[in-house]
C-alpha cells in the first residue's frame, strides 16, 4: 500500500487538470429525462475522443490500460473542476462495463464495451424487486428457458434510468427448485424488447430518474446470458462489489461541498450576534470534525483502491460505501442549516434543498447502511453472522 504519489502519477494529475478545466461543459445538466441522457452522452464522447474515457480498462477492450491509481487521480480532477457525475453511464462505467469485462463472451464486450466508452449507450440495473432488495436472493422475476430464449415475466423497481436506457443488467431466477443463491442467472436485457413496460418514480427530490420496470413474457436470446445459466449469484456479487466502491468516485466532490460550507460560514453574518457564522462553535465544531472526517475518507479511498490494483474490488469496498454515504448526507443536513434565503456558497437554495433531498438515496441504493454494515462485519471483521 502506498499513499503517495510518483513524479509520474503528478505528471498525469497535472495533465488531466489542464485538460478539465478547459473542456468540462460549462453548461448546467438538465435534472432528468431525455436531455439528460444526451448531455452525459455527449460529455462521455467529449472524454473519449480526447483519449480520457475508460482510464483504467484494458487497451484490449479499448481503455487507456492505466493502474487503478491513475483513474483515482482522473476522479480526483474531474471532482476538483466540477466535471458532470457519470449520471445516466453510471451503471454502464461503473459496473456493467467491468463485469462484462470479467465474465462476458467475446462477442458481448466486442459489442458493448465500445459503446460503452463511446457514450454510445445508456444501461440500467434490473436486480432490485419490490420483495427483493437488500434480501437480493429473494428476487423472483422468473426466466424460463425455452428454444434459444429466455422468456422473462416479473417485476423490478428502483431502476435507475430505466426510462433512457438502451441496455439492463438483469437477474432473473431461471430455477426456482434450487436453493436462494442458485437458479439465478445475470442477463444482458435489449431495453426497447416487446413486453417491457417502463413507468418512472418521482421522489421527494423532484426527480424521475428511478423507474417501475415490468415483464411480459419478455423474449432475451440466450447468447445474452453472462456468466452461465443459473451461476448469475455469483456474477451478480462481483457486479455489487464493482458498485460499493462508489466512494472513490465521490471523495473530491465532497470536498468541495466542505469547502463552499465553510466559506459561506466565514462570509455570513449570524442575525442574533452580529458575527461570521464560522464564529459560532456549534458551526465551527461541525464543519471540523466533517474535514477530518474527510481526511479519513480520503485515507480509505486511497486503501481501497491500492489494494485491489488488480481484479474486483473486496469487501472493503463496502466500508467506503458506507462511510462516504453518511457522511455526504451529514455534510448536506449541515447545509440545510446554514442555508438563507438567498444563496448557499454559490449556488441556489433550491440547489441546497434537491442535494440533501437526493443524499437519502445514499444509504439505500446499492445496499443499504445496514446491509454494508454486516458485510464489513463478516467479511471485513470476520465476526459471525
Amino acid at each position: 500500500m502506498h499513499l503517495e504519489f510518483t513524479a509520474e502519477e503528478n505528471a498525469f494529475r497535472a495533465t488531466a487538470r489542464e485538460w478539465l478545466v478547459a473542456n468540462v461543459p460549462r453548461d448546467k445538466r438538465p435534472d432528468d429525462g431525455p436531455g439528460t441522457r444526451e448531455f452525459d452522452l455527449a460529455w462521455q464522447r467529449r472524454q473519449y475522443e480526447a483519449g480520457w474515457a475508460g482510464i483504467n480498462w484494458p487497451k484490449a477492450h479499448g481503455g487507456v490500460g492505466l493502474p487503478s491509481v491513475h483513474h483515482m487521480i482522473w476522479l480526483e480532477e474531474a471532482g476538483r473542476a466540477g466535471a458532470p457525475p457519470m449520471g445516466t453511464l453510471s451503471v454502464a462505467l461503473s459496473h456493467a462495463g467491468p463485469t462484462l469485462m470479467a465474465f462476458g463472451t467475446d462477442a458481448q464486450k466486442a459489442f458493448h464495451l465500445p459503446r460503452i466508452l463511446q457514450g454510445a449507450s445508456v444501461w440500467c440495473q434490473g436486480f432490485s424487486e419490490p420483495g427483493a432488495g437488500s434480501d437480493l436472493a429473494g428476487l423472483k422475476t422468473r426466466g424460463v428457458v425455452e428454444d434459444n430464449c429466455i422468456v422473462v415475466t416479473g417485476q423490478k423497481v428502483w431502476t435507475s434510468h430505466a426510462h433512457v436506457a438502451d441496455y439492463q443488467e438483469l437477474l432473473v431466477r431461471t430455477d426456482s427448485s434450487a436453493g436462494r443463491h442458485a437458479g439465478i442467472t445475470w442477463i444482458i436485457c435489449d431495453m426497447k424488447a416487446p413486453g417491457i413496460t417502463v413507468r418512472p418514480i418521482r421522489t421527494i427530490a423532484g426527480n424521475h430518474h428511478y423507474c417501475e420496470v415490468f415483464y411480459d413474457e419478455v423474449r432475451i436470446p440466450i447468447e445474452n446470458v453472462v456468466g452461465a445459466i443459473n451461476d448469475g449469484w455469483r456474477v451478480a456479487m462481483s457486479t455489487l462489489s464493482i458498485e460499493r466502491a462508489g466512494g472513490v468516485a465521490g471523495h473530491m466532490a465532497l470536498e468541495k461541498e466542505l469547502n463552499r460550507l465553510i466559506r459561506f460560514a466565514d462570509d455570513n453574518i449570524d442575525d442574533a450576534t452580529g458575527e461570521p457564522l464560522l464564529r459560532d462553535s456549534r458551526i465551527m465544531s461541525e464543519l471540523a470534525e466533517l474535514k477530518a472526517k474527510f481526511a479519513g475518507l480520503r485515507a480509505l479511498a486511497y486503501t481501497v483502491v491500492s489494494r485491489e490494483e488488480s481484479g474486483v474490488p473486496g469487501p472493503e469496498s463496502s466500508l467506503l460505501a458506507l462511510y462516504y454515504a453518511e457522511l455526504l448526507q451529514r455534510t448536506q443536513r449541515l447545509s440545510m442549516q446554514l442555508l438563507s434565503s438567498d444563496c448557499l456558497g454559490g449556488g441556489s437554495a433550491q440547489d441546497a434543498i434537491d442535494r440533501y433531498l437526493q443524499s437519502f438515496s445514499n444509504t439505500i441504493m446499492g445496499g443499504t447502511s445496514e446491509i454494508r454494515r454486516n458485510i464489513v462485519a463478516q467479511r471485513v471483521l470476520g465476526l459471525p453472522r
